[in-house]
């Protein structure tokens, strides 16, 4: 049986380490970190009167590496909090603390000589039963063990997390030839569940799966761009989004990763590789030798393949030019197959059309995907059991939309690799007997499941129980209702599920009459209802489209009219008698978070950028937003009317006010946003599952409606407070004159209009007053160009 990880020890507190410890801590697991001990003073050390000996210089490494994780941008840790969690210690005073940890994860430098020195010094205090990891990006596992003794070798294996640990999902789990296979199976799920991470099992080869073929394509697309003479402007053009892959594409994606890391990773590649050929693959080109050498490392020294200069006009960005190594104002690529590729839908299509346009950005994509899906193929079995974990360290290791196999299978598996064939390639011989019998897609959808190639046969692809698929329950026919934006499917057990999916979520009268006929059918036929979506985005406010083209008519019926829809739409759900738990990822904005405050629970994603933002457009919340915040202020003074509620009111007029937005899902607590029932599950994954168990707890638990309640508001001495606040701003400067001005209405609805301080009012009242500010302000000329502004540029506004 395998002990639980409880407690948790990092040795490295680089960069890596530091931000490991960090995702740890954010999982709720102590973690104490260990570095060397520092051989010299500091000036500050000197100056205190401390020698070498103290323990603040002796743990200086590890306790400023935790310092700087509080100031990181972007932040490593889910709060700022949780650096409580993280230990710092050395090597020499800490060690036998080893003994006490459940797991031990190695995060020093990337040299076999240094890891098994370590390793060693580890086994010596080293207690049976703890699990020993290396986050080592392409060592051996093998070679860093092969002194060690059996039992440590059964406990020990490779954990290769990705940088940020936070951001990136990927987390390759490598097992040496001695691994307990138990161990590994509860590696897996450990890291799955409690991590949040997508895990994938790779073998023990060189940089393993993600890295080796992230590699093999960079160094493709390298040699590409200096024998054919392309620009970095050109290549990024091409290696995007049209591409299916990051805005960053590959070279901005190698200043951010650091020239000189990528230099040490495909040397790692190129020593241990065998054969000439492959080595020959991995021969970094001389240019990008020389740009380490001078220090051109990209975004840590401020060039790269870009840089950013300032001119008279402000910042201005520039690439470099790879004949004169000479920087230049960056110039805009565009051509009909790039063309194509951006007006095409999804990754598959745009990638299609980007290959059929037959111009000379045609052909170098060609030129560059060709050779990665051979590879990818040819290396099946090597580094990997199945094209599935090829695929998926692809997707979550360097932010591809589609895995290699799955984009071979989008292009068109027969012709493109007849194509090849044509043009002298030569295609892995398991592909061609695959297409031979009759095979046209290495992945099948069927109504049940997908199934993927294995073995020359196809075999289902297993998910496990906590990850509930709605694209995958659609193809089932387990849509109950529908409309063009949003659907009610059936998730099992009697739950269902409202899923959002107009164009990026925005709530619209599509949207908002699925919700009043799903909670009839849900009042009807089901135990609850979950609230969730698997887009980009959960939601990123109303249809402010549809709001400015009303206004601009002045249709102001039609403005009521939408909001009083969208406010009973709110308002139903929430006196829904049966259990709803909204689950919310990704940007949540306005609107999106109204649909999940009246929800009973709400089950965060830990990545939930979430707030409400109405006033980067000039206006208020009026989908009950300000209701919903008035009324958790009042519920402070249940049992005790003598509370003084100003502060807390006061809190929420400045969260609304200035549009604030959580930097994670725990960090909805800290502004305020978290209800007393609510949490963050850590994987995205198990996110509508997780949701789906909180309804059906609520239920077995017998759930009751809660009775409605009375507000007790600050009314008119709590507003002229607000008033004040917002006056006194404007004066210094802060804000405009219309800021001013919307201020005043969000003072107005917070504290429950004109009415004595302590007044008790219904939450019609406030949603009356939600909606008469709305639609004032909508009149506003600058409102009206706010909104304008955040549809045409996609950002706030100051007028």
């Amino acid at each position: 049986m395998v002990k639980p990880i409880e407690k948790a020890a990092v040795i490295g507190s680089g960069v890596m380490g530091a931000a490991i410890a960090a995702h740890l801590a954010g999982a709720g697991i102590p973690c104490l970190l260990l570095d060397i001990v520092p051989g010299d003073l500091t000036e500050n050390e000197t100056k205190a009167g401390l020698t070498l000996e103290h323990p603040k210089v002796r743990n200086r490494l590890a306790a400023s590496a935790i310092e700087r994780l509080t100031k990181t941008n972007p932040a490593p840790l889910y709060s700022e909090a949780f650096a409580s969690r993280i230990t710092p210690g050395n090597l020499e005073d800490d060690l036998g603390k080893l003994a006490d940890a459940d797991w031990i994860i190695e995060v020093v430098v990337e040299r076999l000589d240094v890891k098994k020195n370590l390793l060693a010094q580890i086994e010596k205090v080293w207690k049976a039963g703890t699990i020993v990891t290396s986050n080592t990006s392409g060592i051996s596992i093998h070679a860093m063990v092969e002194e060690r003794g059996a039992d440590f070798k059964r406990h020990f294996l490779g954990t290769h997390f990705f940088n940020p640990p936070r951001y990136m999902k990927l987390l390759e789990v490598i097992p040496g030839e001695t691994t307990d296979p138990a161990i590994v199976s509860y590696m897996t799920e450990f890291c799955e569940k409690r991590l949040g991470k997508g895990v994938v099992r790779a073998k023990d080869t060189p940089n393993f799966i993600a890295n080796r073929i992230g590699t093999y394509g960079l160094l493709v697309t390298l040699r590409e761009m200096l024998e054919k003479g392309f620009t970095v402007e050109e290549i990024d053009a091409v290696t995007g989004p049209a591409l299916g892959r990051p805005k960053s594409a590959t070279l901005r994606t190698l200043d951010l990763v650091g020239l000189d890391t990528f230099v040490h990773v495909a040397r790692n590649v190129y020593d241990l590789v065998d054969g000439e050929a492959e080595k020959s693959v991995f021969e970094v080109p001389e240019v990008l030798k020389g740009m380490v050498k001078e220090g051109r490392i990209g975004e840590k020294s401020g060039q790269g393949f870009y840089k950013k200069v300032r001119t008279e006009k402000g910042k201005e960005i520039q690439a470099l030019n790879m004949q004169s190594l000479e920087y230049a104002p960056v110039r805009k690529i565009t051509s009909a197959s790039l063309e194509a590729a951006k007006s095409a839908k999804g990754a598959a299509g745009k990638i299609k059309a980007l290959l059929s346009a037959e111009d000379k950005y045609s052909r170098l994509a060609w030129n560059l995907l060709k050779p990665v899906l051979l590879y990818s193929a040819d290396k099946l079995g090597e580094i990997a059991d199945s094209i599935v974990e090829i695929d998926r360290a692809m997707k979550w290791g360097f932010n591809w939309d589609l895995g290699p196999f799955e984009l071979w299978d989008a292009i068109g598996l027969q012709r493109s690799a007849e194509r090849m064939e044509k043009e002298g390639d030569t295609v892995p011989d398991w592909v061609k007997e695959w297409i031979a019998s009759g095979h046209t897609h290495f992945y099948e959808q069927r109504e049940e499941a997908t199934f993927y190639y294995l073995k020359n046969a196809y075999t289902e692809l297993k998910t496990r129980p906590e990850h509930i698929s709605l694209q995958m329950l659609k193809r089932q026919n387990k849509v109950v209702l529908g409309n063009s934006g949003a659907s009610l499917i059936d998730i099992g057990d009697g739950v269902a599920c409202l899923e959002f999916h107009s164009p990026n979520n925005a709530i619209g009268a599509d949207i908002l009459t699925m919700i009043q006929k799903s909670t009839d059918e849900v009042r009807r036929n089901f135990r609850g209802l979950v609230i969730a979506n698997e887009g980009k985005h959960f939601c990123v406010g109303a249809n402010v489209m549809l709001l400015l083209m009303e206004a601009q008519d002045g249709e102001w019926d039609e403005v009521d009219g939408i909001i009083r829809l969208f406010q009973n739409s709110m308002m139903i759900l929430k006196r829904l008698e049966k259990p709803v738990v909204a689950a919310p990822h990704s940007m949540t904005l306005g609107g999106g978070v109204e649909a999940c405050l009246p929800a009973d629970r709400v089950i965060f994603s830990p990545e939930t950028y979430y707030g409400l933002v109405e006033v980067g457009v000039g206006l208020i919340p009026a989908g009950g937003g300000c209701k919903e915040m008035a009324l958790r202020t009042s519920r402070i003074a249940a049992g005790n009317p003598d509370i003084d509620l100003q502060p807390f009111i006061n809190q929420y007029f400045e969260t609304i006010g200035m549009a604030k937005v959580s930097t994670s899902g725990f960090d909805t607590k800290r502004i305020g946003y978290m209800g007393p029932h609510d949490s963050v599950v850590l994987s995205s994954d198990h996110r509508i599952f997780a949701a789906k168990e909180a309804v059906l707890a609520m239920d077995r638990e017998g759930y009751v409606l809660p009775q409605e309640e009375r507000i007790r508001v600050v009314g008119d001495t709590g507003k002229a407070v607000l008033q004040v606040a917002s006056y006194s701003m404007q004066l210094g400067g802060y804000i405009s004159e219309h800021d001013h001005l919307i201020a005043g209405k969000l003072a107005h609805v917070l504290a429950g209009g004109d009415v004595p301080a302590g007044t008790l009012v219904s939450e019609q009242y406030m949603l009356d007053l939600e909606r008469e500010a709305f639609l004032s302000l909508c009149g506003e000329p600058k409102t009206q160009q706010r909104m304008q502004h955040m549809l045409t540029k996609g950002k706030p506004l100051r007028n």
